[in-house]
């Protein structure tokens, strides 16, 4: 595929992903034509899914695509922990099945009018994170990073330093030449 929008935007937004080090990521893909938009995506399925990531549409808009880059395995992990289940049922979800999860997401964010928050457990945010973004409605943060931060700042700044570390080396090494498949880290 070259060094396309949809890989740009991959390894913009998801670069930890790619490297093993964050369950997923999340960005919108803004397109001239919907189709066209889907085949990019079934064609980085592809490429990634042997990988073990996997990129799919969580909400179409009318020119626009949400778009969740994501490693099932690590993510059933998380979905599993202790306080994670508590949190996912108290917002209807019925499973902590990766898919049954994403499905129920999915129609979450469905002509939502308020973000669902605990989709930061879906971006591999700590569970202490999102439960003080929900009970503090994104007030009264420790700090800011790549989410709002509420528990454990000390560690979570050295980990947003590691990943925008990570994406600073992605997008060079992207911009030098070197494609998305060899980028990703296997999960063998």
């Amino acid at each position: 595929m070259g060094n396309g929008t949809l890989e740009n935007k991959i390894i913009e937004h998801c670069a930890p992903t790619l490297a093993g080090m964050k369950s997923a990521g999340l960005f919108s893909y803004f397109f001239a034509d919907a189709l066209d938009a889907k085949k990019q995506l079934q064609q980085i399925n592809g490429l990634l899914n042997e990988k073990g990531v996997y990129v799919e549409a969580l909400l179409w808009r009318k020119d626009s695509v949400l778009v969740y880059t994501y490693r099932p395995q690590i993510l059933g992990q998380e979905l599993e922990k202790e306080g994670a289940w508590e949190l996912l049922k108290a917002c209807g979800y019925k499973s902590t099945q990766v898919e049954s999860c994403l499905e129920h997401l999915k129609t979450r964010l469905d002509g939502y009018t308020c973000f669902p928050h605990e989709i930061g457990l879906f971006l591999g945010y700590p569970l202490e994170d999102v439960k003080g973004f929900i009970e503090n409605g994104g007030r009264n943060c420790k700090c800011c990073g790549l989410w709002k931060v509420y528990c454990n700042e000390k560690e979570t700044t050295k980990l947003f330093a590691r990943l925008n570390k990570c994406t600073d080396v992605y997008r060079h090494v992207f911009a030098a030449g070197r494609g998305i498949v060899q980028m990703t880290v296997c999960a063998c």
